[in-house]
């Protein structure tokens, strides 16, 4: 009788929770692409997301993506994927696996999770243990990292320690499709050569503050850069071909970042030095203020080069640097939002402007639709992609 109370105990214990979604979505390209014609993608994502707390110290988190599309951006072959260092999205693939144990001030994760250390909008120069899938370089998510992660947090200190055993890269654009713009005078015929992961392990730790009127946090990071520097080889072929691919730097960063409450607004900052292809400093400074329904961030990122050493590189967060920063989102009813988001750079050469809807039809289903213009010049990170504006007509049903 005792063993069965025992174990009624334990079942009451346990909790499970469930969600997910299926999210279907089309882009429209208004232009042809350089090397890209198509101007219609259709895809769907189903995702499904559980949570299982064992005990009251203990809990498991998982989650699975299904995916496809029209325009050849996701695998064809249905395997589940754990390692998100395919070229293509994987058609099947676990988005999130870790086990979480509690005790006390002290939490410890394990397994592929997500993690962010950056706190600004648009740019987080501190997000290294954070890469994105950047198939279309302007709309993108973020990817999971296979990692331990121990949080300590004692009154208004909380210490984060990251060790990464498995290096994680972001998903650059295909070489074949609008996101890949190549110069005009390139003489040869150029392919993809996949990419040249490193060994070894990424690790990381962040102290952050919380203080009487402000929030101050230094971080560190030691490993490689999950954005990559291409390289290319000529091949001994005829006609002569590049085979371009891509290589991730080592890196080290020391950063930091802090917000502060004011009257009329909250100013942030954000920012951090590293030593790796380059050595570089990249910051943002902004200012948050809500009013009403309506809130809005303006600032400034920039970008500081110590030494240059590459030439040739896939560096979106070095890419929307330079340039003046800004977000505005107002709450139209309980159903109803609406935002927009730009970069423009100092210099007027790139200009990045994208314009969200969002409306909640019913309790399950959403509609959403945006619009993002692109301009500028050729030889900037922004005005690249110029011929790459588009709009998105999205529905989601949750449940």
């Amino acid at each position: 009788m005792r063993w069965l109370l025992l174990a009624a105990l334990s079942v009451q214990a346990q909790t499970f929770q469930q969600r997910g979604f299926l999210d279907l979505r089309t882009t429209l390209f208004p232009q042809a692409g350089a090397n890209d014609s198509g101007r219609a993608i259709v895809d769907g994502l189903l995702r499904y997301e559980a949570t299982a707390r064992l005990t009251p110290w203990f809990k498991l988190d998982g989650a699975l993506d299904a995916r496809s599309d029209t325009h050849r951006q996701t695998e064809r072959s249905l395997r589940f994927d754990w390692r998100d260092r395919g070229l293509l999205r994987p058609a099947l693939s676990f988005r999130r696996f870790s086990a979480t144990a509690f005790k006390g001030p002290v939490t410890l994760e394990a397994g592929k999770q997500f993690i962010r250390w950056g706190k600004a909008d648009i740019l987080n120069p501190l997000d290294r243990f954070a890469p994105r899938d950047f198939l279309n370089v302007i709309d993108n998510d973020f990817l999971g990292v296979l990692a331990v992660r121990l949080t300590v947090e004692r009154g208004a200190h909380t210490l984060d320690i990251v060790v990464q055993p498995r290096f994680t890269p972001s998903r650059t654009p295909l070489l074949n499709q609008r996101w890949v713009v190549l110069p005009d005078d390139v003489p040869y015929a150029v392919t993809a050569g996949g990419s040249r992961f490193p060994g070894g392990v990424q690790s990381g730790a962040r102290w952050n503050y919380m203080g009487r009127g402000y929030e101050a946090s230094v971080a560190f990071y030691e490993g490689h850069n999950h954005l990559p520097v291409v390289d290319g080889a000529l091949l001994p072929a005829f006609p002569p071909r590049v085979e371009l691919f891509n290589r991730f730097a080592k890196m080290r960063m020391y950063g930091g970042a802090g917000a502060v409450p004011l009257r009329w607004f909250t100013l942030k900052g954000e920012g951090a030095y590293f030593q790796s292809a380059d050595d570089y400093t990249l910051y943002v400074i902004q200012a948050e203020r809500t009013a009403g329904e309506w809130t809005f961030v303006g600032g400034y990122a920039g970008e500081h080069v110590r030494v240059r050493r590459i030439q040739a590189d896939f560096a979106p967060d070095r890419g929307f640097a330079r340039a003046f920063i800004g977000r505005a989102s107002y709450v139209i009813d309980t159903a109803r939002t609406f935002a927009v988001e730009s970069a423009v750079r100092q210099n007027g050469d790139g200009v990045w402007v994208k314009g969200e809807y969002a409306h909640q039809l019913a309790p399950h289903w959403q509609a959403r639709a945006s619009f993002t213009l692109i301009r500028g010049d050729a030889r900037d990170f922004l005005g690249q992609y110029r011929r790459n504006s588009h709009a998105i007509l999205a529905l989601r049903y949750s449940f």
